[in-house]
């Protein structure tokens, strides 16, 4: 909005505003209001969230340190979702197909989050939706986002192949293009032709989504690690969208993603905001509404500038995280032993005596260590 009125209205009568045309100078604008927002409102919705009694449920299976958090505000992952929506709204713009696509991802796997903790806050436990209609909605979300890319590429505005990383040409498309061939049956099998790439697509944006809902265990855990990933995303979305850099560093150029970075600040700078009350000892927590949502949205961000592969890096904590559940589960049901104390590993660690604000820090650098790493990988091709 604010992009449309200085574009458009007062660049004319102000020509310095012309600064305003770059995507830097944006995302930097975005960032800070995003900040402003979440410090500013913050205490507001902490307040509001207690006078409601909406707090949280500690599980009783969990390290008893966690105990004396019952009752701290939890769905604060509204303010995450406000802080970011609107600066993308004022400083984006809203023309670009690719900024709607990350705002519908925002907003979708929020409510799927809302509802998750609202049946939590009815119920007054810590269970909400079951497990099969969560992943279900979050298929049906994944999917619509999957279907919108597939429509920019009709317009070769986007791309269906699949990148990997230290690997210049090896770039398989997901599209069976010989299913689109009439003489496949007179044409009809040309739906089959779209079903790996939205396969794909759903997989990615589902296990980010929950991979970071698992991350979120500990004060300022996973939205701290949320920070670096988002910081990360942002220096590949600019580097996606730049034709100079993206030759320089042989990836995939794709017009018009720029725009997609304004977002990625916005989110970094709304994640710093929500820190500053989510840092030990929280005075709020995210709840499912933040961390579906968070996940979700960055594994949006990687599959729309093509860095799927990447995020295994970028998000490297999150990913660790999800495996510690899928060991621990499976190594129980199939040997009856645990391999962990406890999952996901950030409990771990806690019971083997580390302090909740150590595990914390420690985390945030390996997950600082993953993201650089995931940077350098772009000359390493």
């Amino acid at each position: 909005m604010l992009y449309y009125l200085v574009y458009h209205v007062l660049l004319r009568y102000f020509s310095p505003l012309n600064v305003f045309r770059y995507i830097t100078v944006r995302t930097v604008y975005a960032s800070l209001t995003a900040m402003f927002l979440a410090l500013v409102f913050g205490p507001w919705l902490i307040r509001r969230l207690g006078e409601l009694q909406i707090g949280q449920f500690i599980r009783e299976e969990g390290p008893e340190a966690h105990k004396k958090k019952a009752g701290t505000p939890t769905m604060g992952g509204v303010l995450i979702v406000l802080s970011t929506a609107v600066p993308t709204l004022l400083w984006a713009d809203l023309s670009n197909a690719f900024i709607w696509l990350a705002l519908f991802a925002l907003l979708g796997f929020a409510a799927i989050g809302f509802v998750d903790d609202y049946a939590k806050v009815a119920k007054k436990q810590n269970l909400g939706l079951t497990a099969k209609k969560k992943l279900l909605l979050q298929v049906l979300v994944s999917l619509v986002v999957g279907v919108g890319l597939l429509a920019l590429a009709t317009r070769n505005a986007h791309s269906t192949q699949l990148v990997f990383p230290f690997f210049k040409r090896f770039q398989p498309d997901l599209v069976v293009h010989s299913f689109l061939s009439p003489a496949n049956f007179g044409g009809h099998l040309w739906p089959l032709a779209f079903v790996p790439f939205l396969v794909f697509i759903a997989l990615v944006i589902v296990g980010s989504s929950n991979a970071v809902n698992l991350t979120d265990g500990l004060d300022g855990l996973a939205i701290g690690c949320t920070v670096i990933a988002a910081g990360a995303l942002t220096v590949l979305t600019y580097v996606s969208s730049n034709f100079r850099w993206a030759q320089y560093l042989d990836i995939q150029y794709i017009p018009g993603v720029g725009e997609l970075t304004i977002f990625c600040g916005a989110l970094v700078g709304a994640s710093l905001g929500f820190l500053w009350y989510n840092a030990h000892p929280a005075e709020i927590f995210m709840g499912d509404v933040g961390s579906l949502s968070l996940g979700g949205t960055l594994g949006v961000i990687a599959v729309i500038i093509k860095q799927e592969i990447l995020l295994f890096f970028v998000g490297g904590i999150f990913v660790l995280e999800a495996l510690s559940v899928i060991l621990q589960v499976g190594s129980f049901k199939l040997r009856g032993k645990r391999i962990f104390r406890m999952a996901p590993i950030h409990h771990h660690f806690e019971l083997l005596g580390w302090s909740e604000s150590k595990v914390i820090v420690r985390f945030w650098i390996v997950a600082l260590v993953f993201a650089l790493f995931a940077l350098t990988t772009l000359k390493l091709r």
